[in-house]
């Protein structure tokens, strides 16, 4: 079998020139302003805008948003280690799931915003307690932020990985400004179905969207790889959420990533669905999955041939 293992090396975005990183923060400003960051294409213009009547989808203006900073055990395993993952979970979302977990965060805003100067803060105080990586919570809509951030941060001594850990909802254009800089994509692909995708996330092109952002992922950073610790240090890492009655698409999801991706991806096959904010009561989405709706879509994995299948 393949291994997995490399030795350490430095995190991607340390090798880029103080010119790189302009070219970069300055596109990033260009796509969120009129903003078509993610692809909803809202079009307005974030900065120089305080008033909620110019914000869009994501209800950010020029700040990011911060809910919670700090080591997380709860991740997959190659990001946990021993130390944990270093999450900053941001605040606000661009999907619109009706069973969002977060959704304290992710739809109603819980947190404060903060400058970038204290995003690169955070991400140094993680790597001082002893965090694996920094862990980007919902970050698509700040992208522009978590760029100059790094930069800050990098300058000031930050060396450890960087994960992009988003609900799958990507621009390419968005993801491509990101190559170099990040070094572990963890995307969520939640729909096989566009009609789903609308109904509960609203929606309709998140599966193109989604499959197009992750082929890109995975052509910047390739497999999902470890040191010699089992902590991840660069690569591709899917979630998938098995919905109950087989709403997810799980079959075309699966079957997309091994034809079009790869069947050595990092697949964590998640069980924890749970009736949360507007899925309680909800016709479809009103109750947990079965245990035989998760062991089918553990079933279909191996039956697609997918070798590193993480049951969660």
């Amino acid at each position: 079998m393949k291994s997995y293992t490399v030795a350490p090396r430095p995190p991607a975005y340390l090798s880029l020139t103080p010119g790189e990183w302009e070219e970069r923060l300055q596109r990033a400003r260009e796509l969120a302003s009129p903003c078509v960051l993610c692809p909803r294409e809202c079009r307005v213009r974030r900065y120089g805008q305080s008033e909620r009547a110019h914000l869009g989808v994501c209800k950010t203006g020029e700040r990011a948003r911060v809910a919670s900073v700090g080591p997380h055990f709860g991740e997959e395993l190659p990001l946990v280690g021993s130390r944990g993952s270093g999450t900053i979970f941001f605040s606000y979302c661009n999907l619109k799931c009706i069973y969002c977990q977060n959704y304290s965060l992710a739809h109603l805003g819980e947190g404060r915003e903060v400058s970038d100067e204290e995003l690169a803060k955070m991400m140094l105080r993680l790597q001082d307690m002893g965090c694996h990586n920094v862990n980007l919570v919902s970050p698509t809509h700040v992208v522009p932020n978590i760029l100059a951030a790094v930069k800050l941060a990098a300058e000031e001594g930050l060396k450890i990985p960087l994960v992009y850990n988003t609900g799958g909802y990507d621009s390419l254009e968005t993801i491509r400004l990101l190559e170099g800089i990040v070094d572990i994509y963890m995307p969520d692909m939640k729909y096989g179905e566009g009609e789903v995708a609308a109904e509960f996330s609203q929606a309709y092109d998140y599966p193109a969207v989604n499959f197009a952002a992750v082929k890109e992922m995975h052509r910047q950073v390739g497999e999902l790889v470890v040191d010699e610790r089992g902590v991840a240090v660069g690569g591709l890492l899917v979630r998938h959420l098995v919905l109950p009655g087989g709403l997810a698409g799980t079959g075309k999801v699966l079957s997309f990533i091994a034809e079009e991706i790869s069947k050595d991806t990092y697949v964590n096959i998640m069980a924890q669905y749970r009736p949360c904010y507007q899925a309680v009561g909800h016709p479809d989405l009103g109750r947990r999955i079965t245990a035989r709706e998760y062991r089918e879509a553990l079933a279909l994995a191996a039956e697609l041939g997918l070798t590193r299948v993480q049951a969660m």
